[in-house]
């Protein structure tokens, strides 16, 4: 619902110029034009009237002086520093401007008659005199030469697949005779055509198109070539194909134009020749012709070139029509009309190939104009609820309106339209909120008509409902009336005609309007307030005056009008914002300046602007064409895609697809600038008054429901209820101060507390009437009760009343299969086992009965619990099969315990039967096998010993380690001595592997009364005073020389060994820690050098902004985390305990190194234990001198950590383990701030624990005083 919208508009005209100029192209430095006469070539700054450079190529004789000559081609080559100019004669020429030096590069005997360029500039197309093609290089060398006419299709020629004759082919409403009739001759060209072939290029440069006139049938064909100059395909044969042809840069279609007999139309063919689409011109047959079509850089407008057909002696006046596309539909957008002065005759017209919505435009009288478009969307800006809501869309002579407070109808369908005499090229509604429904549409000849609404009943002819009309259908809404047409008066008598010389037409309250002007100069505009002049007769034509003419030093691109302030805010080119006070007398015209005396100035030039109040200021609001939104002079988002003011609301849309809205009306205007970036809804706590609304809504159902009294509306109620908290989404806090109260009812979903409360409510009141809205009730719930819902269809059946109000089983099932798949309602009915009800459901369905009834015969003649269990087997509601299945005696057990295995469900089982049951016994037998397939041996050796089966317990608890509860077995299954000595040893072998010396020695010297194995265990474990308690008690002090003192010796050297190796590693990795540290911080500091300190945008930065993050800053290493994703599970983990790799210059080798430290100290700590009962052996036999050693190691390793630990884990590492500066709560501004105070930029670790400090215990009890 978009229409083109005039940004600006200028050029100049060139008076010191001779000749004519016959074609044009943009040169590569900005604002020069290189424009081709009959006597050279020029180049024109479009910025000021005059000639820059000139290069004549009548001297050396290139070009005839009596002016004959012609050029058919021109491009810039800025890379050659030249310009390639083909004429007439066939002469390929490239032109030094600077130089003035011509080399002629080629010639063409027979002459050209076009030359083209392709969009990369690498190569460049010929068309002979001869009607040959050739292709050129950029350095124009030959490439290849083919015939222009082919007899051939090309390489992309149709296949038949022989899929029968014409003859025998279906033809439609045409019928048979249309297998016989002979093809249509084609017509010949138009006599205006001018012969000349066209050649238009795909937007990528791939192929080519060539239309031209068939020497056979005097027809234009068109040809698609690629770039070796192959052949691809023809065009179908066309009748009345005309010369305009351009091709769309997105590539797939061909514009053309055909003369039919009717009509005159804009055809579209695609790349293999056939038609595809059209739209037709508002022109009768003969009335116009079409010179040129050409599509902007971004295949969104069409541009139309026509021109009158020659009726008499004068000249033609000339049009350019821009057509744009939109659901099918083609609307005319712009119509600018050059009027019938040989001076206004057009000579070419290109868009931008930078600025994708210019124009350029070249007139016979060297006149040159531009025109910048954008797009917009015209609507009214009421503010009640008396507002229509209006939207406005051009469509040539007509406006489309759309009353969006009455009828939401997708384009190009709308509520009604306005017809006028003459192209519509502006709409601007009126700017007073109690009028917001007029309109003023500007047309093609300067003509405003006003539309007006309420003070008229007659029907106006002009107006005209569109898709809320129809036959027997009697409109609601209202249609406004045309008031008055008035011809705009400016004063101008330029007698050369600049086509939409006004724009930014405004409708002020007292209503007069606003419009704006080109200037005297190129970059000055005007702005004209004008009114109405007093008519003294009727049929003089009603006219606008010059009220005021206020000259803009600049180019304004933007005007808006604040139906409340009654403000009026300009834009100009250079951003400066300007306020017209045109209530004032006289009007002023003056920056617009802030609370504190600032000119405001956007810092980029935006395409949308709108003025509202923010904090009780008024700011002037603009949105670019690149989603950055500004309030002022400061930008506050950059991810808004539109935004309107409504009231005291700000509502904007984002890149994301979201739409938010900020209350303005509080908020200060700083607030505004830093809050409203992230585009996030207000405080989304639920308002306190919600859970309030909802415990009245409880406690007045019954009022609710007799408010409604309509069953259907109480339905539609049900089914629109959603569990979504709309206090927290749709309907947000706007203040955010309010808290959410707790739930009434917590344990409780909303849908099933509003449906269980209505649903009694509705029982108290009348069940037979609300008989349909307590079936949705049942069904609405989460799990729907279909089983509750069926057995009240049951119910209406049994009780058959003779009220006629009531709602008969029937109508209640056939409304319920309405809201329930039939499939799944009839399950729910078989599953309540009553077989009336499953019928009366199969009945209303599509079920064939010879499916179901023979399933239901069989059932019924089954015994009622095995009947059951078939049921509930059938709709996979196994827990209650196995119910009704161990209701059916011991031959069923079988099937039973197969069902219980398939289905895993041996606990439900197991509570059907009392333990003291064979069955019990087997279905835990079965569950403990189980339970072992699932490598869960202590919860399978339980199930197996509660039932009594021992030796699978045994087994069972062996595996799992319990020794203990193994030894109990063996007892129960009566084991001898020697088979329980055997058990124990095997036992002690697995508990060894496990590290587990100490229960083995027990088995040991239990069970097999091997007290030496086991006192070797001991002192394998370390476990020194059991193993002396041992030695003693059997009175083998002998050992201690043998074992014992040599034990408690190695294991001195190697607590010894393994505490330097720790201090060694600690220290190691401390030192180089610092190195990183101090490396990073250098970095940081480059980092804060380069950016701007006291940046004032640090205050304007989004929280959801974009910012430097980790990731970003080690993206180097990026690569290799995205190789760890794709890896196997085990490689995964084995990535996972590698994460922070200790390897120099790696992204997070602070971390591992922080990583190993804490592992370090650590396991110091773990073994002042162990070390702390070795010294007391040692002691103990004398070696105190070893003993000494020992702890004095060990003291000293703890003191240098105790020392080292505050230095590893600062103060500041602690707190960022707490709120780290990168991360999900960090906003810029805190980025930001820790960058200025020179705070270490902590990674985002997945491990936040590695930046606490590990605990040291201070406890000194390990130590021995005795040995200081």
């Amino acid at each position: 619902m978009r229409n083109l919208r005039l940004l600006r508009n200028g050029g100049c005209r060139y008076t010191t110029t001779s000749g004519t100029p016959q074609c044009f192209c943009l040169g590569a430095e900005a604002g020069t034009l290189l424009v081709g006469s009959q006597h050279g070539l020029l180049e024109l700054g479009s910025a000021r009237d005059e000639v820059t450079r000139e290069v004549d190529l009548t001297v050396e004789g290139f070009m005839p002086e009596d002016g004959s000559g012609s050029i058919v081609g021109i491009e810039d080559l800025p890379e050659q520093e030249c310009v390639c100019v083909a004429t007439a004669a066939g002469d390929i020429l490239l032109c030094n401007l600077n130089t003035k030096q011509v080399e002629c590069v080629g010639t063409v005997d027979s002459g050209l008659s076009t030359m083209s360029w392709s969009p990369d500039q690498e190569l460049v197309l010929l068309v002979t005199g001869q009607q040959t093609l050739i292709m050129m290089t950029r350095e124009l060398e030959p490439i290849t030469e083919k015939q222009l006419h082919q007899d051939e299709f090309g390489e992309g020629k149709f296949v038949a697949l022989g899929w029968g004759k014409k003859e025998t082919q279906f033809h439609g409403s045409e019928g048979k005779q249309a297998a016989h009739r002979k093809q249509v001759e084609v017509s010949p060209t138009s006599a205006w055509d001018d012969g000349r072939p066209r050649v238009t290029w795909r937007g990528d440069g791939q192929f080519v198109a060539v239309s031209a006139v068939c020497p056979e049938t005097g027809a234009r064909k068109v040809r698609v070539w690629n770039r070796e100059l192959v052949l691809q395909s023809t065009s179908e044969p066309v009748s009345g194909l005309e010369q305009a042809l351009s091709w769309k840069p997105s590539g797939n279609l061909i514009a053309s134009t055909q003369e039919k007999p009717n009509r005159h139309d804009v055809v579209f063919l695609e790349k293999n020749g056939l038609l595809h689409g059209e739209f037709t011109l508002p022109f009768q047959k003969g009335q116009v012709k079409v010179n040129e079509l050409l599509w902007n850089a971004d295949s969104t407008i069409l541009a139309i070139w026509l021109e009158d057909l020659k009726l008499d002696n004068s000249n033609p006046s000339s049009y350019v029509q821009l057509w744009t596309t939109g659901n099918y539909h083609w609307y005319l957008k712009q119509s600018l009309h050059f009027g019938s002065l040989k001076e206004n005759q057009l000579v070419s017209l290109l868009w931008d190939r930078e600025n994708l919505y210019r124009l350029h435009v070249l007139c016979q009288g060297w006149h040159y104009l531009f025109y910048d478009w954008h797009w917009t969307i015209d609507h009214g800006m009421g503010e009640n609820s008396q507002h229509m809501a209006n939207v406005a869309v051009i469509d040539g002579d007509k406006v489309l309106v759309t009353a969006f407070q009455h009828a939401v109808v997708p384009p190009p369908m709308c509520t009604y339209e306005l017809r006028l005499q003459q192209a519509v090229n502006q709409v601007a509604f009126h700017t007073d909120p109690k009028h917001s429904g007029d309109m003023a549409v500007l047309d093609a000849d300067n003509k405003i008509s006003v539309y007006r609404y309420g003070q008229s009943t007659m029907c106006d002819p002009t107006v005209s409902f569109g898709a809320v009309g129809g036959n027997g259908f009697k409109a609601a809404v209202e249609t406004p009336y045309l008031d008055k047409t008035y011809r705009v008066d400016v004063g101008s008598s330029n007698e050369v005609m600049n086509p939409l010389g006004l724009r930014f037409l405004t409708w002020l309250p007292d209503d007069s309007f606003l419009m704006v002007g080109q200037g005297q100069h190129a970059a000055q505009s005007v702005l004209l307030h004008l009114t109405e002049v007093p008519h003294e007769t009727v049929a003089e034509q009603q006219r606008l005056s010059l009220r005021l003419s206020v000259p803009v030093d600049g180019e304004v691109i933007s005007l808006c009008c604040s139906p409340v302030t009654k403000t009026v805010a300009l834009q100009l080119a250079d951003r400066q914002i300007l306020k017209y006070l045109w209530e004032a007398s006289p009007p002023v015209l003056e920056p617009w300046r802030t609370s504190n005396g600032y000119a405001v100035q956007f810092p980029y030039s935006c395409m949308q602007t709108s003025i509202t109040r923010i904090g009780g200021e008024e700011v002037i609001l603009g949105l670019t064409d690149r989603c950055r939104f500004i309030v002022n002079d400061t930008e506050v988002a950059s991810n808004i895609t539109s935004f309107a003011t409504y009231n005291e609301f700000l509502l904007v849309t984002t890149n994301s697809h979201t739409c938010q809205c900020f209350c303005l009306k509080n908020m200060p205007l700083k607030d505004a600038e830093r809050k409203s970036g992230d585009c996030s809804p207000p405080s989304s706590g639920s308002c306190a008054n919600s859970q309030v609304a909802r415990q009245v809504f409880l406690e007045n159902a019954e009022n609710f429901i007799r408010q409604i009294d309509t069953v259907n509306y109480i339905n539609l109620f049900f089914t629109e209820l959603k569990e979504e908290d709309f206090t927290k989404t749709m309907y947000p806090s706007l203040n955010g101060s309010s808290k959410a109260q707790s739930h009434q009812h917590p344990d409780q979903k909303k849908v099933n507390l509003i449906c269980d409360a209505m649903r009694v409510a509705m029982e108290n009141i009348d069940p037979q009437k609300y008989c349909l809205s307590i079936l949705t009730a049942h069904v609405k719930k989460s799990p729907p009760e279909l089983e509750i819902a069926l057995q009240k269809v049951h119910d209406l059946r049994e009780n058959n009343t003779p009220d006629v109000k009531a709602v008969s089983a029937e109508e209640a099932l056939k409304y319920l299969l309405f809201l329930v798949d039939v499939n799944e309602l009839y399950d729910y009915s078989l599953g309540t086992y009553d077989f009336d009800l499953v019928i009366m459901v199969a009945e209303k369905s599509q079920k064939d009965p010879k499916e179901y009834l023979p399933f239901l015969n069989t059932l019924r003649k089954m015994e009622t619990n095995y009947q059951r269990y078939t049921i509930d087997k059938h709709l996979k509601r196994y827990t209650k099969a196995l119910g009704h299945l161990s209701k059916c005696g011991p031959e069923h057990f079988s099937e039973f315990l197969n069902l219980v295995k398939d289905q895993n469900l041996y606990c439900e089982a197991l509570k059907l039967y009392p333990p003291s049951t064979q069955e019990y016994k087997d279905i835990s037998d079965a569950y403990g096998e189980y339970l072992v397939q699932k490598q869960l041996y202590e919860q399978a050796a339980l199930i197996f010993a509660r039932a009594g089966i021992f030796a699978k317990a045994l087994d069972a608890f062996q595996d799992s380690g319990s020794w203990q509860q193994a030894l109990c077995m063996a007892t129960r299954l009566g084991y001898t001595k020697d088979k329980l000595s055997s058990l124990a040893r095997s036992m002690a072998g697995k508990l060894v592997e496990q590290r587990k010396h100490a229960e083995a020695a027990i088995l040991l010297e239990q069970y097999t009364e091997d007290y030496e194995e086991a006192l070797l265990l001991l002192l394998e474990g370390t476990l020194w005073e059991e193993a002396l308690r041992l030695i003693h008690k059997y009175g083998r002090l002998d050992i201690l020389e043998t074992n014992f003192k040599p034990a408690i010796l190695e294991a001195q050297k190697s607590q010894l060994i393994f505490l330097y190796s720790q201090k060694a590693e600690f220290l190691r990795h401390k030192s180089r820690l610092q190195v990183v540290r101090e490396l990073k911080e250098k970095a940081c500091e480059s980092l804060q050098d380069y950016e701007t300190p006291n940046c004032p945008e640090l205050d304007l930065f989004s929280e959801t902004s974009s910012v430097v993050t980790a990731s970003d800053m080690n993206s180097k290493y990026s690569h290799s985390n995205s190789r760890i994703s794709v890896r196997s599970s085990k490689n995964r983990r084995k990535a996972e305990r590698k994460r922070y790799s200790l390897k120099e210059g790696s992204p997070f080798e602070d971390i591992a190194l922080l990583e190993v430290l804490g592992e370090n100290v650590r396991a110091v700590e773990t073994v002042k234990g162990d070390i702390h009962i070795l010294l007391k052996q040692l002691v103990l036999f004398g070696y105190n001198e070893q003993a000494r050693a020992l702890q004095q190691a060990l003291e000293d390793i703890l003191q240098l950590m105790e020392i080292s630990i505050p230095e590893i884990w600062t103060p500041d590492l602690q707190q960022s383990s707490v709120n780290l500066v990168l991360g999900p709560n960090s906003t810029a501004n805190s980025i930001m701030a820790a960058y200025q105070q020179k705070r270490m930029v902590t990674p985002v670790v997945q491990d936040p624990e590695l930046l606490i400090p590990p605990k040291l215990s201070k406890n000194l009890l390990w130590k021995l005083h005795l040995l200081q």
